[in-house]
């Protein structure tokens, strides 16, 4: 029988099986060599074909000074995976008309915002009276990604709300104060009902667990130098959550076959939102535009960055952090995609040969996520940011 889904065969290989043609090195083989090339201690692997996760996979280290090995349920921080989760769980409520995505804030809160004293920035600023839960959930407040990176560190808009994708954690933790309002109920307790349980994340927690102590990765800068694993004790839908690989390629999974959301729900999430025009995501408030995505429609969905790629409609949502480089992709059709949790900063070094390995072209837009391959070093030179560059054919 000729094996035609590179995901199938993929699996098999991962399994050790003899399917396929010149296929070449398997993923177990091809994934270490990656590790070494970008110099990364962990790395957790899922590949899901068709809605079922079809492969799971750890290797290196949780722990390299006591050569404790990463397996597929050691505690990881998913970080920035938190907002995607998070938006899963809002678009729930939208199905149960608990909540309104183009309703303005001044409708959902129990008082102005600028009277929460984590927001009492805005209070000269009007503008946040236009803000609506569609904005927040696609980056598309006009609200800086989190206000210490001003000098003054202080929160404003970078642009008028609803005008421009601008990556914003400040925008998910308005949010949050909606939904709990809105629904008399603690995002630690929602996200665990609706979600975790719903995909049987026994292991995923929006705060620390007592019982994650010792199966915690500890986690390396891109100097090598050890960052101990944070145990959080506040629920932030911008990034708190713990998880394993076991666990995000149940969320993952569940995300491609629609589970738990109506078909318009789950269609709404994954539509374009917004054009994006930022040369690069991380600064996105940056001055500058540019059209070098049009040819694969970058856009903002709901909590989900999405785009045409070769094999369809994709989307996918990264979660980084000193000492964490995380990657989910999925595949609209046939509901196939890949997780990847690493506990190194050096992991998304990685992500874009591994994808393009698993996949093949993919038109993944890299360089736009600062994922530059380790064999990439010159795309890191002082300005070369600010000039987006694709892979062949994807423009």
């Amino acid at each position: 029988m000729r094996i035609t889904s590179p995901i199938i065969l993929a699996a098999l290989l991962l399994a050790g099986c003899a399917a396929g043609s010149q296929r070449g090195p398997t993923v177990d083989i091809e994934m270490q060599r990656l590790m070494a090339a970008a110099k990364v201690p962990g790395l957790a692997l899922a590949i899901i074909d068709h809605g079922q996760v079809v492969s799971r996979h750890a290797y290196g280290y949780a722990d390299v000074a006591a050569a404790r090995p990463l397996r597929t349920d050691s505690i990881m921080y998913g970080a920035s995976l938190t907002k995607a989760a998070f938006a899963y769980m809002v678009m729930q409520l939208v199905d149960e008309r608990v909540l309104t995505l183009d309703a303005p804030l001044p409708t959902l809160l129990d008082k102005p915002l600028p009277d929460y004293p984590a927001f009492a920035d805005l209070r000269d600023d009007p503008r946040w009276r236009l803000l609506t839960p569609r904005m927040l959930l696609s980056h598309t407040s006009g609200l800086l990604n989190w206000r210490f990176i001003n000098e003054n560190r202080k929160l404003d808009f970078k642009y008028p709300p609803g005008s421009r994708y601008v990556y914003s954690g400040e925008g998910m933790q308005i949010l949050q104060i909606v939904v709990e309002e809105r629904t008399g109920v603690p995002l630690e307790t929602l996200m665990r009902q609706r979600v975790f349980e719903r995909f049987g994340m026994r292991d995923t927690s929006m705060v620390w667990r007592d019982d994650f102590a010792g199966r915690e990765v500890v986690q390396y800068g891109g100097d090598g130098a050890v960052i101990a694993h944070k145990r959080r004790s506040r629920a932030r839908a911008a990034g708190s959550m713990d998880t394993t690989l076991d666990d995000y390629a149940s969320f993952m999974a569940g995300v491609l076959r629609g589970d738990g959301l109506s078909a318009a729900a789950r269609a709404e999430m994954l539509s374009p939102q917004m054009a994006i025009v930022s040369p690069q995501q991380f600064p996105s408030h940056w001055p500058g535009e540019t059209d070098a995505y049009r040819g694969i429609g970058l856009s903002a969905g709901l909590g989900w960055p999405v785009y045409e790629s070769p094999l369809g409609p994709a989307f996918f949502k990264e979660g980084n952090d000193d000492g964490t480089n995380n990657f989910a992709l999925g595949f609209l059709r046939p509901q196939s995609g890949v997780v990847m949790l690493s506990n190194s900063s050096n992991a998304d070094r990685l992500f874009l040969p591994a994808v393009e390995y698993l996949f093949g072209r993919t038109c993944l837009p890299w360089f736009w996520m600062g994922y530059i391959p380790y064999d990439r070093p010159e795309l890191r030179a002082p300005g070369m940011r600010a000039h987006p560059v694709l892979s062949p054919g994807c423009d």
